[in-house]
C-alpha cells in the first residue's frame, strides 16, 4: 500500500494537525503563567504529553505548590505507561526504536495504532500520529511562548479554555456505558465540592482518588467505553472490507 492511500497515515496526519495547533494555547498560557520561553519548550520537548503540562501550570498559575502541580501531572502521566505496555506487545519495536516510540506513546498514537487492522497499518498510524503531533506540537508550542505577551489575556482570546475541550475530546467517546458516565459525574462532583476547600491542584487528586475507588470496586462491563469511534476501513479502503479486532 502507498502512503498516500493508506487510511492509517490520512488519520495520524489530520490527529497531527489539529492536535499540533492547540500547542500555541499551551505555550501562551505558560508564557503567562511566568514561565520562561526555555522552560516552556523544556515542557514539550522532554515532558510531552499535553494533558500533564496543562495540569502543571494551571496549577501553579492557580497559586498551587510544585508537589501538586508535579502530583496532578503525574496522574494525568500514568496513561502513558499504560499505552506503552499497549504498544510494546501490539507494535513489538526492536533495538533502539523502542527509546523513541515510548516517548511518542500519548493518547493520539495509540488510539490511532489500536484503529488498525493488519500490523503494517498500525506502525504507520503510529509512527504518523507520534512524530508528527511532537513536530506541530513543538513548533506551535513556540509560538505561543514567543507570542504570549503580545497576545495580552489568554482569556481574551478563549485560549483558557483549550485544555478542557481537548479533556472533553479525549473524554466523550469513553463515555459509551453507566458506569463511565457514573464515574465521570462522581469525579465531576467531588471536584467541585472540593474547590473551596482546598489549594489549587488538589481537586483534581480529588477526583482521581474518587475515580480510582470506583473503578476498584467496580464489577461492571470492563470493555465499557474502549471501542474505537472511527472505523478507518469500514468503505473498503486499502482492500479492507472490514476491521478486525484490535485486541489480541
Amino acid at each position: 500500500m502507498k502512503l498516500r492511500e493508506s487510511p492509517a497515515v490520512k488519520v495520524g496526519l489530520s490527529i497531527s494537525i489539529a492536535t499540533g495547533l492547540y500547542g500555541i494555547s499551551f505555550g501562551a498560557l505558560a508564557s503567562a503563567s511566568g514561565f520562561t520561553f526555555w522552560q516552556t519548550m523544556t515542557f514539550s520537548l522532554f515532558m510531552f504529553s499535553g494533558g500533564s503540562q496543562f495540569a502543571f501550570i494551571g496549577v501553579v498559575a492557580g497559586g498551587g505548590s510544585g508537589v501538586a502541580a508535579m502530583t496532578a501531572a503525574a496522574l494525568l502521566g500514568l496513561r502513558n505507561g499504560i499505552y506503552g505496555m499497549q504498544m510494546n506487545a501490539l507494535l513489538r519495536p526492536k533495538g533502539w526504536l523502542k527509546y523513541p516510540q515510548a516517548h511518542i506513546t500519548i493518547d493520539e498514537s495509540t488510539a490511532t495504532a489500536s484503529g488498525q487492522s493488519s500490523q503494517d497499518e498500525r506502525r504507520r498510524g503510529f509512527w504518523t500520529a507520534g512524530i508528527g503531533i511532537f513536530l506541530l506540537w513543538n513548533i506551535f508550542t513556540a509560538v505561543g511562548a514567543l507570542a504570549g505577551d503580545a497576545l495580552g489575556d489568554p482569556k481574551q482570546w478563549g485560549l483558557d479554555g483549550a485544555a478542557v475541550a481537548a479533556f472533553l475530546g479525549l473524554l466523550w467517546p469513553r463515555l459509551k456505558g453507566r458506569e463511565p458516565w457514573a464515574i465521570a459525574a462522581a469525579a465531576a462532583l467531588a471536584t467541585v465540592i472540593a474547590v473551596p476547600f482546598v489549594p489549587a491542584g488538589v481537586p483534581i487528586l480529588v477526583a482521581a482518588v474518587v475515580a480510582g475507588a470506583i473503578g476498584w470496586f467496580s464489577h461492571g462491563r470492563s470493555d465499557e467505553g474502549m471501542e474505537p469511534d472511527v472505523d478507518p476501513y469500514a468503505h473498503g479502503q486499502g482492500g479492507h472490507g472490514s476491521r478486525e479486532s484490535s485486541v489480541e
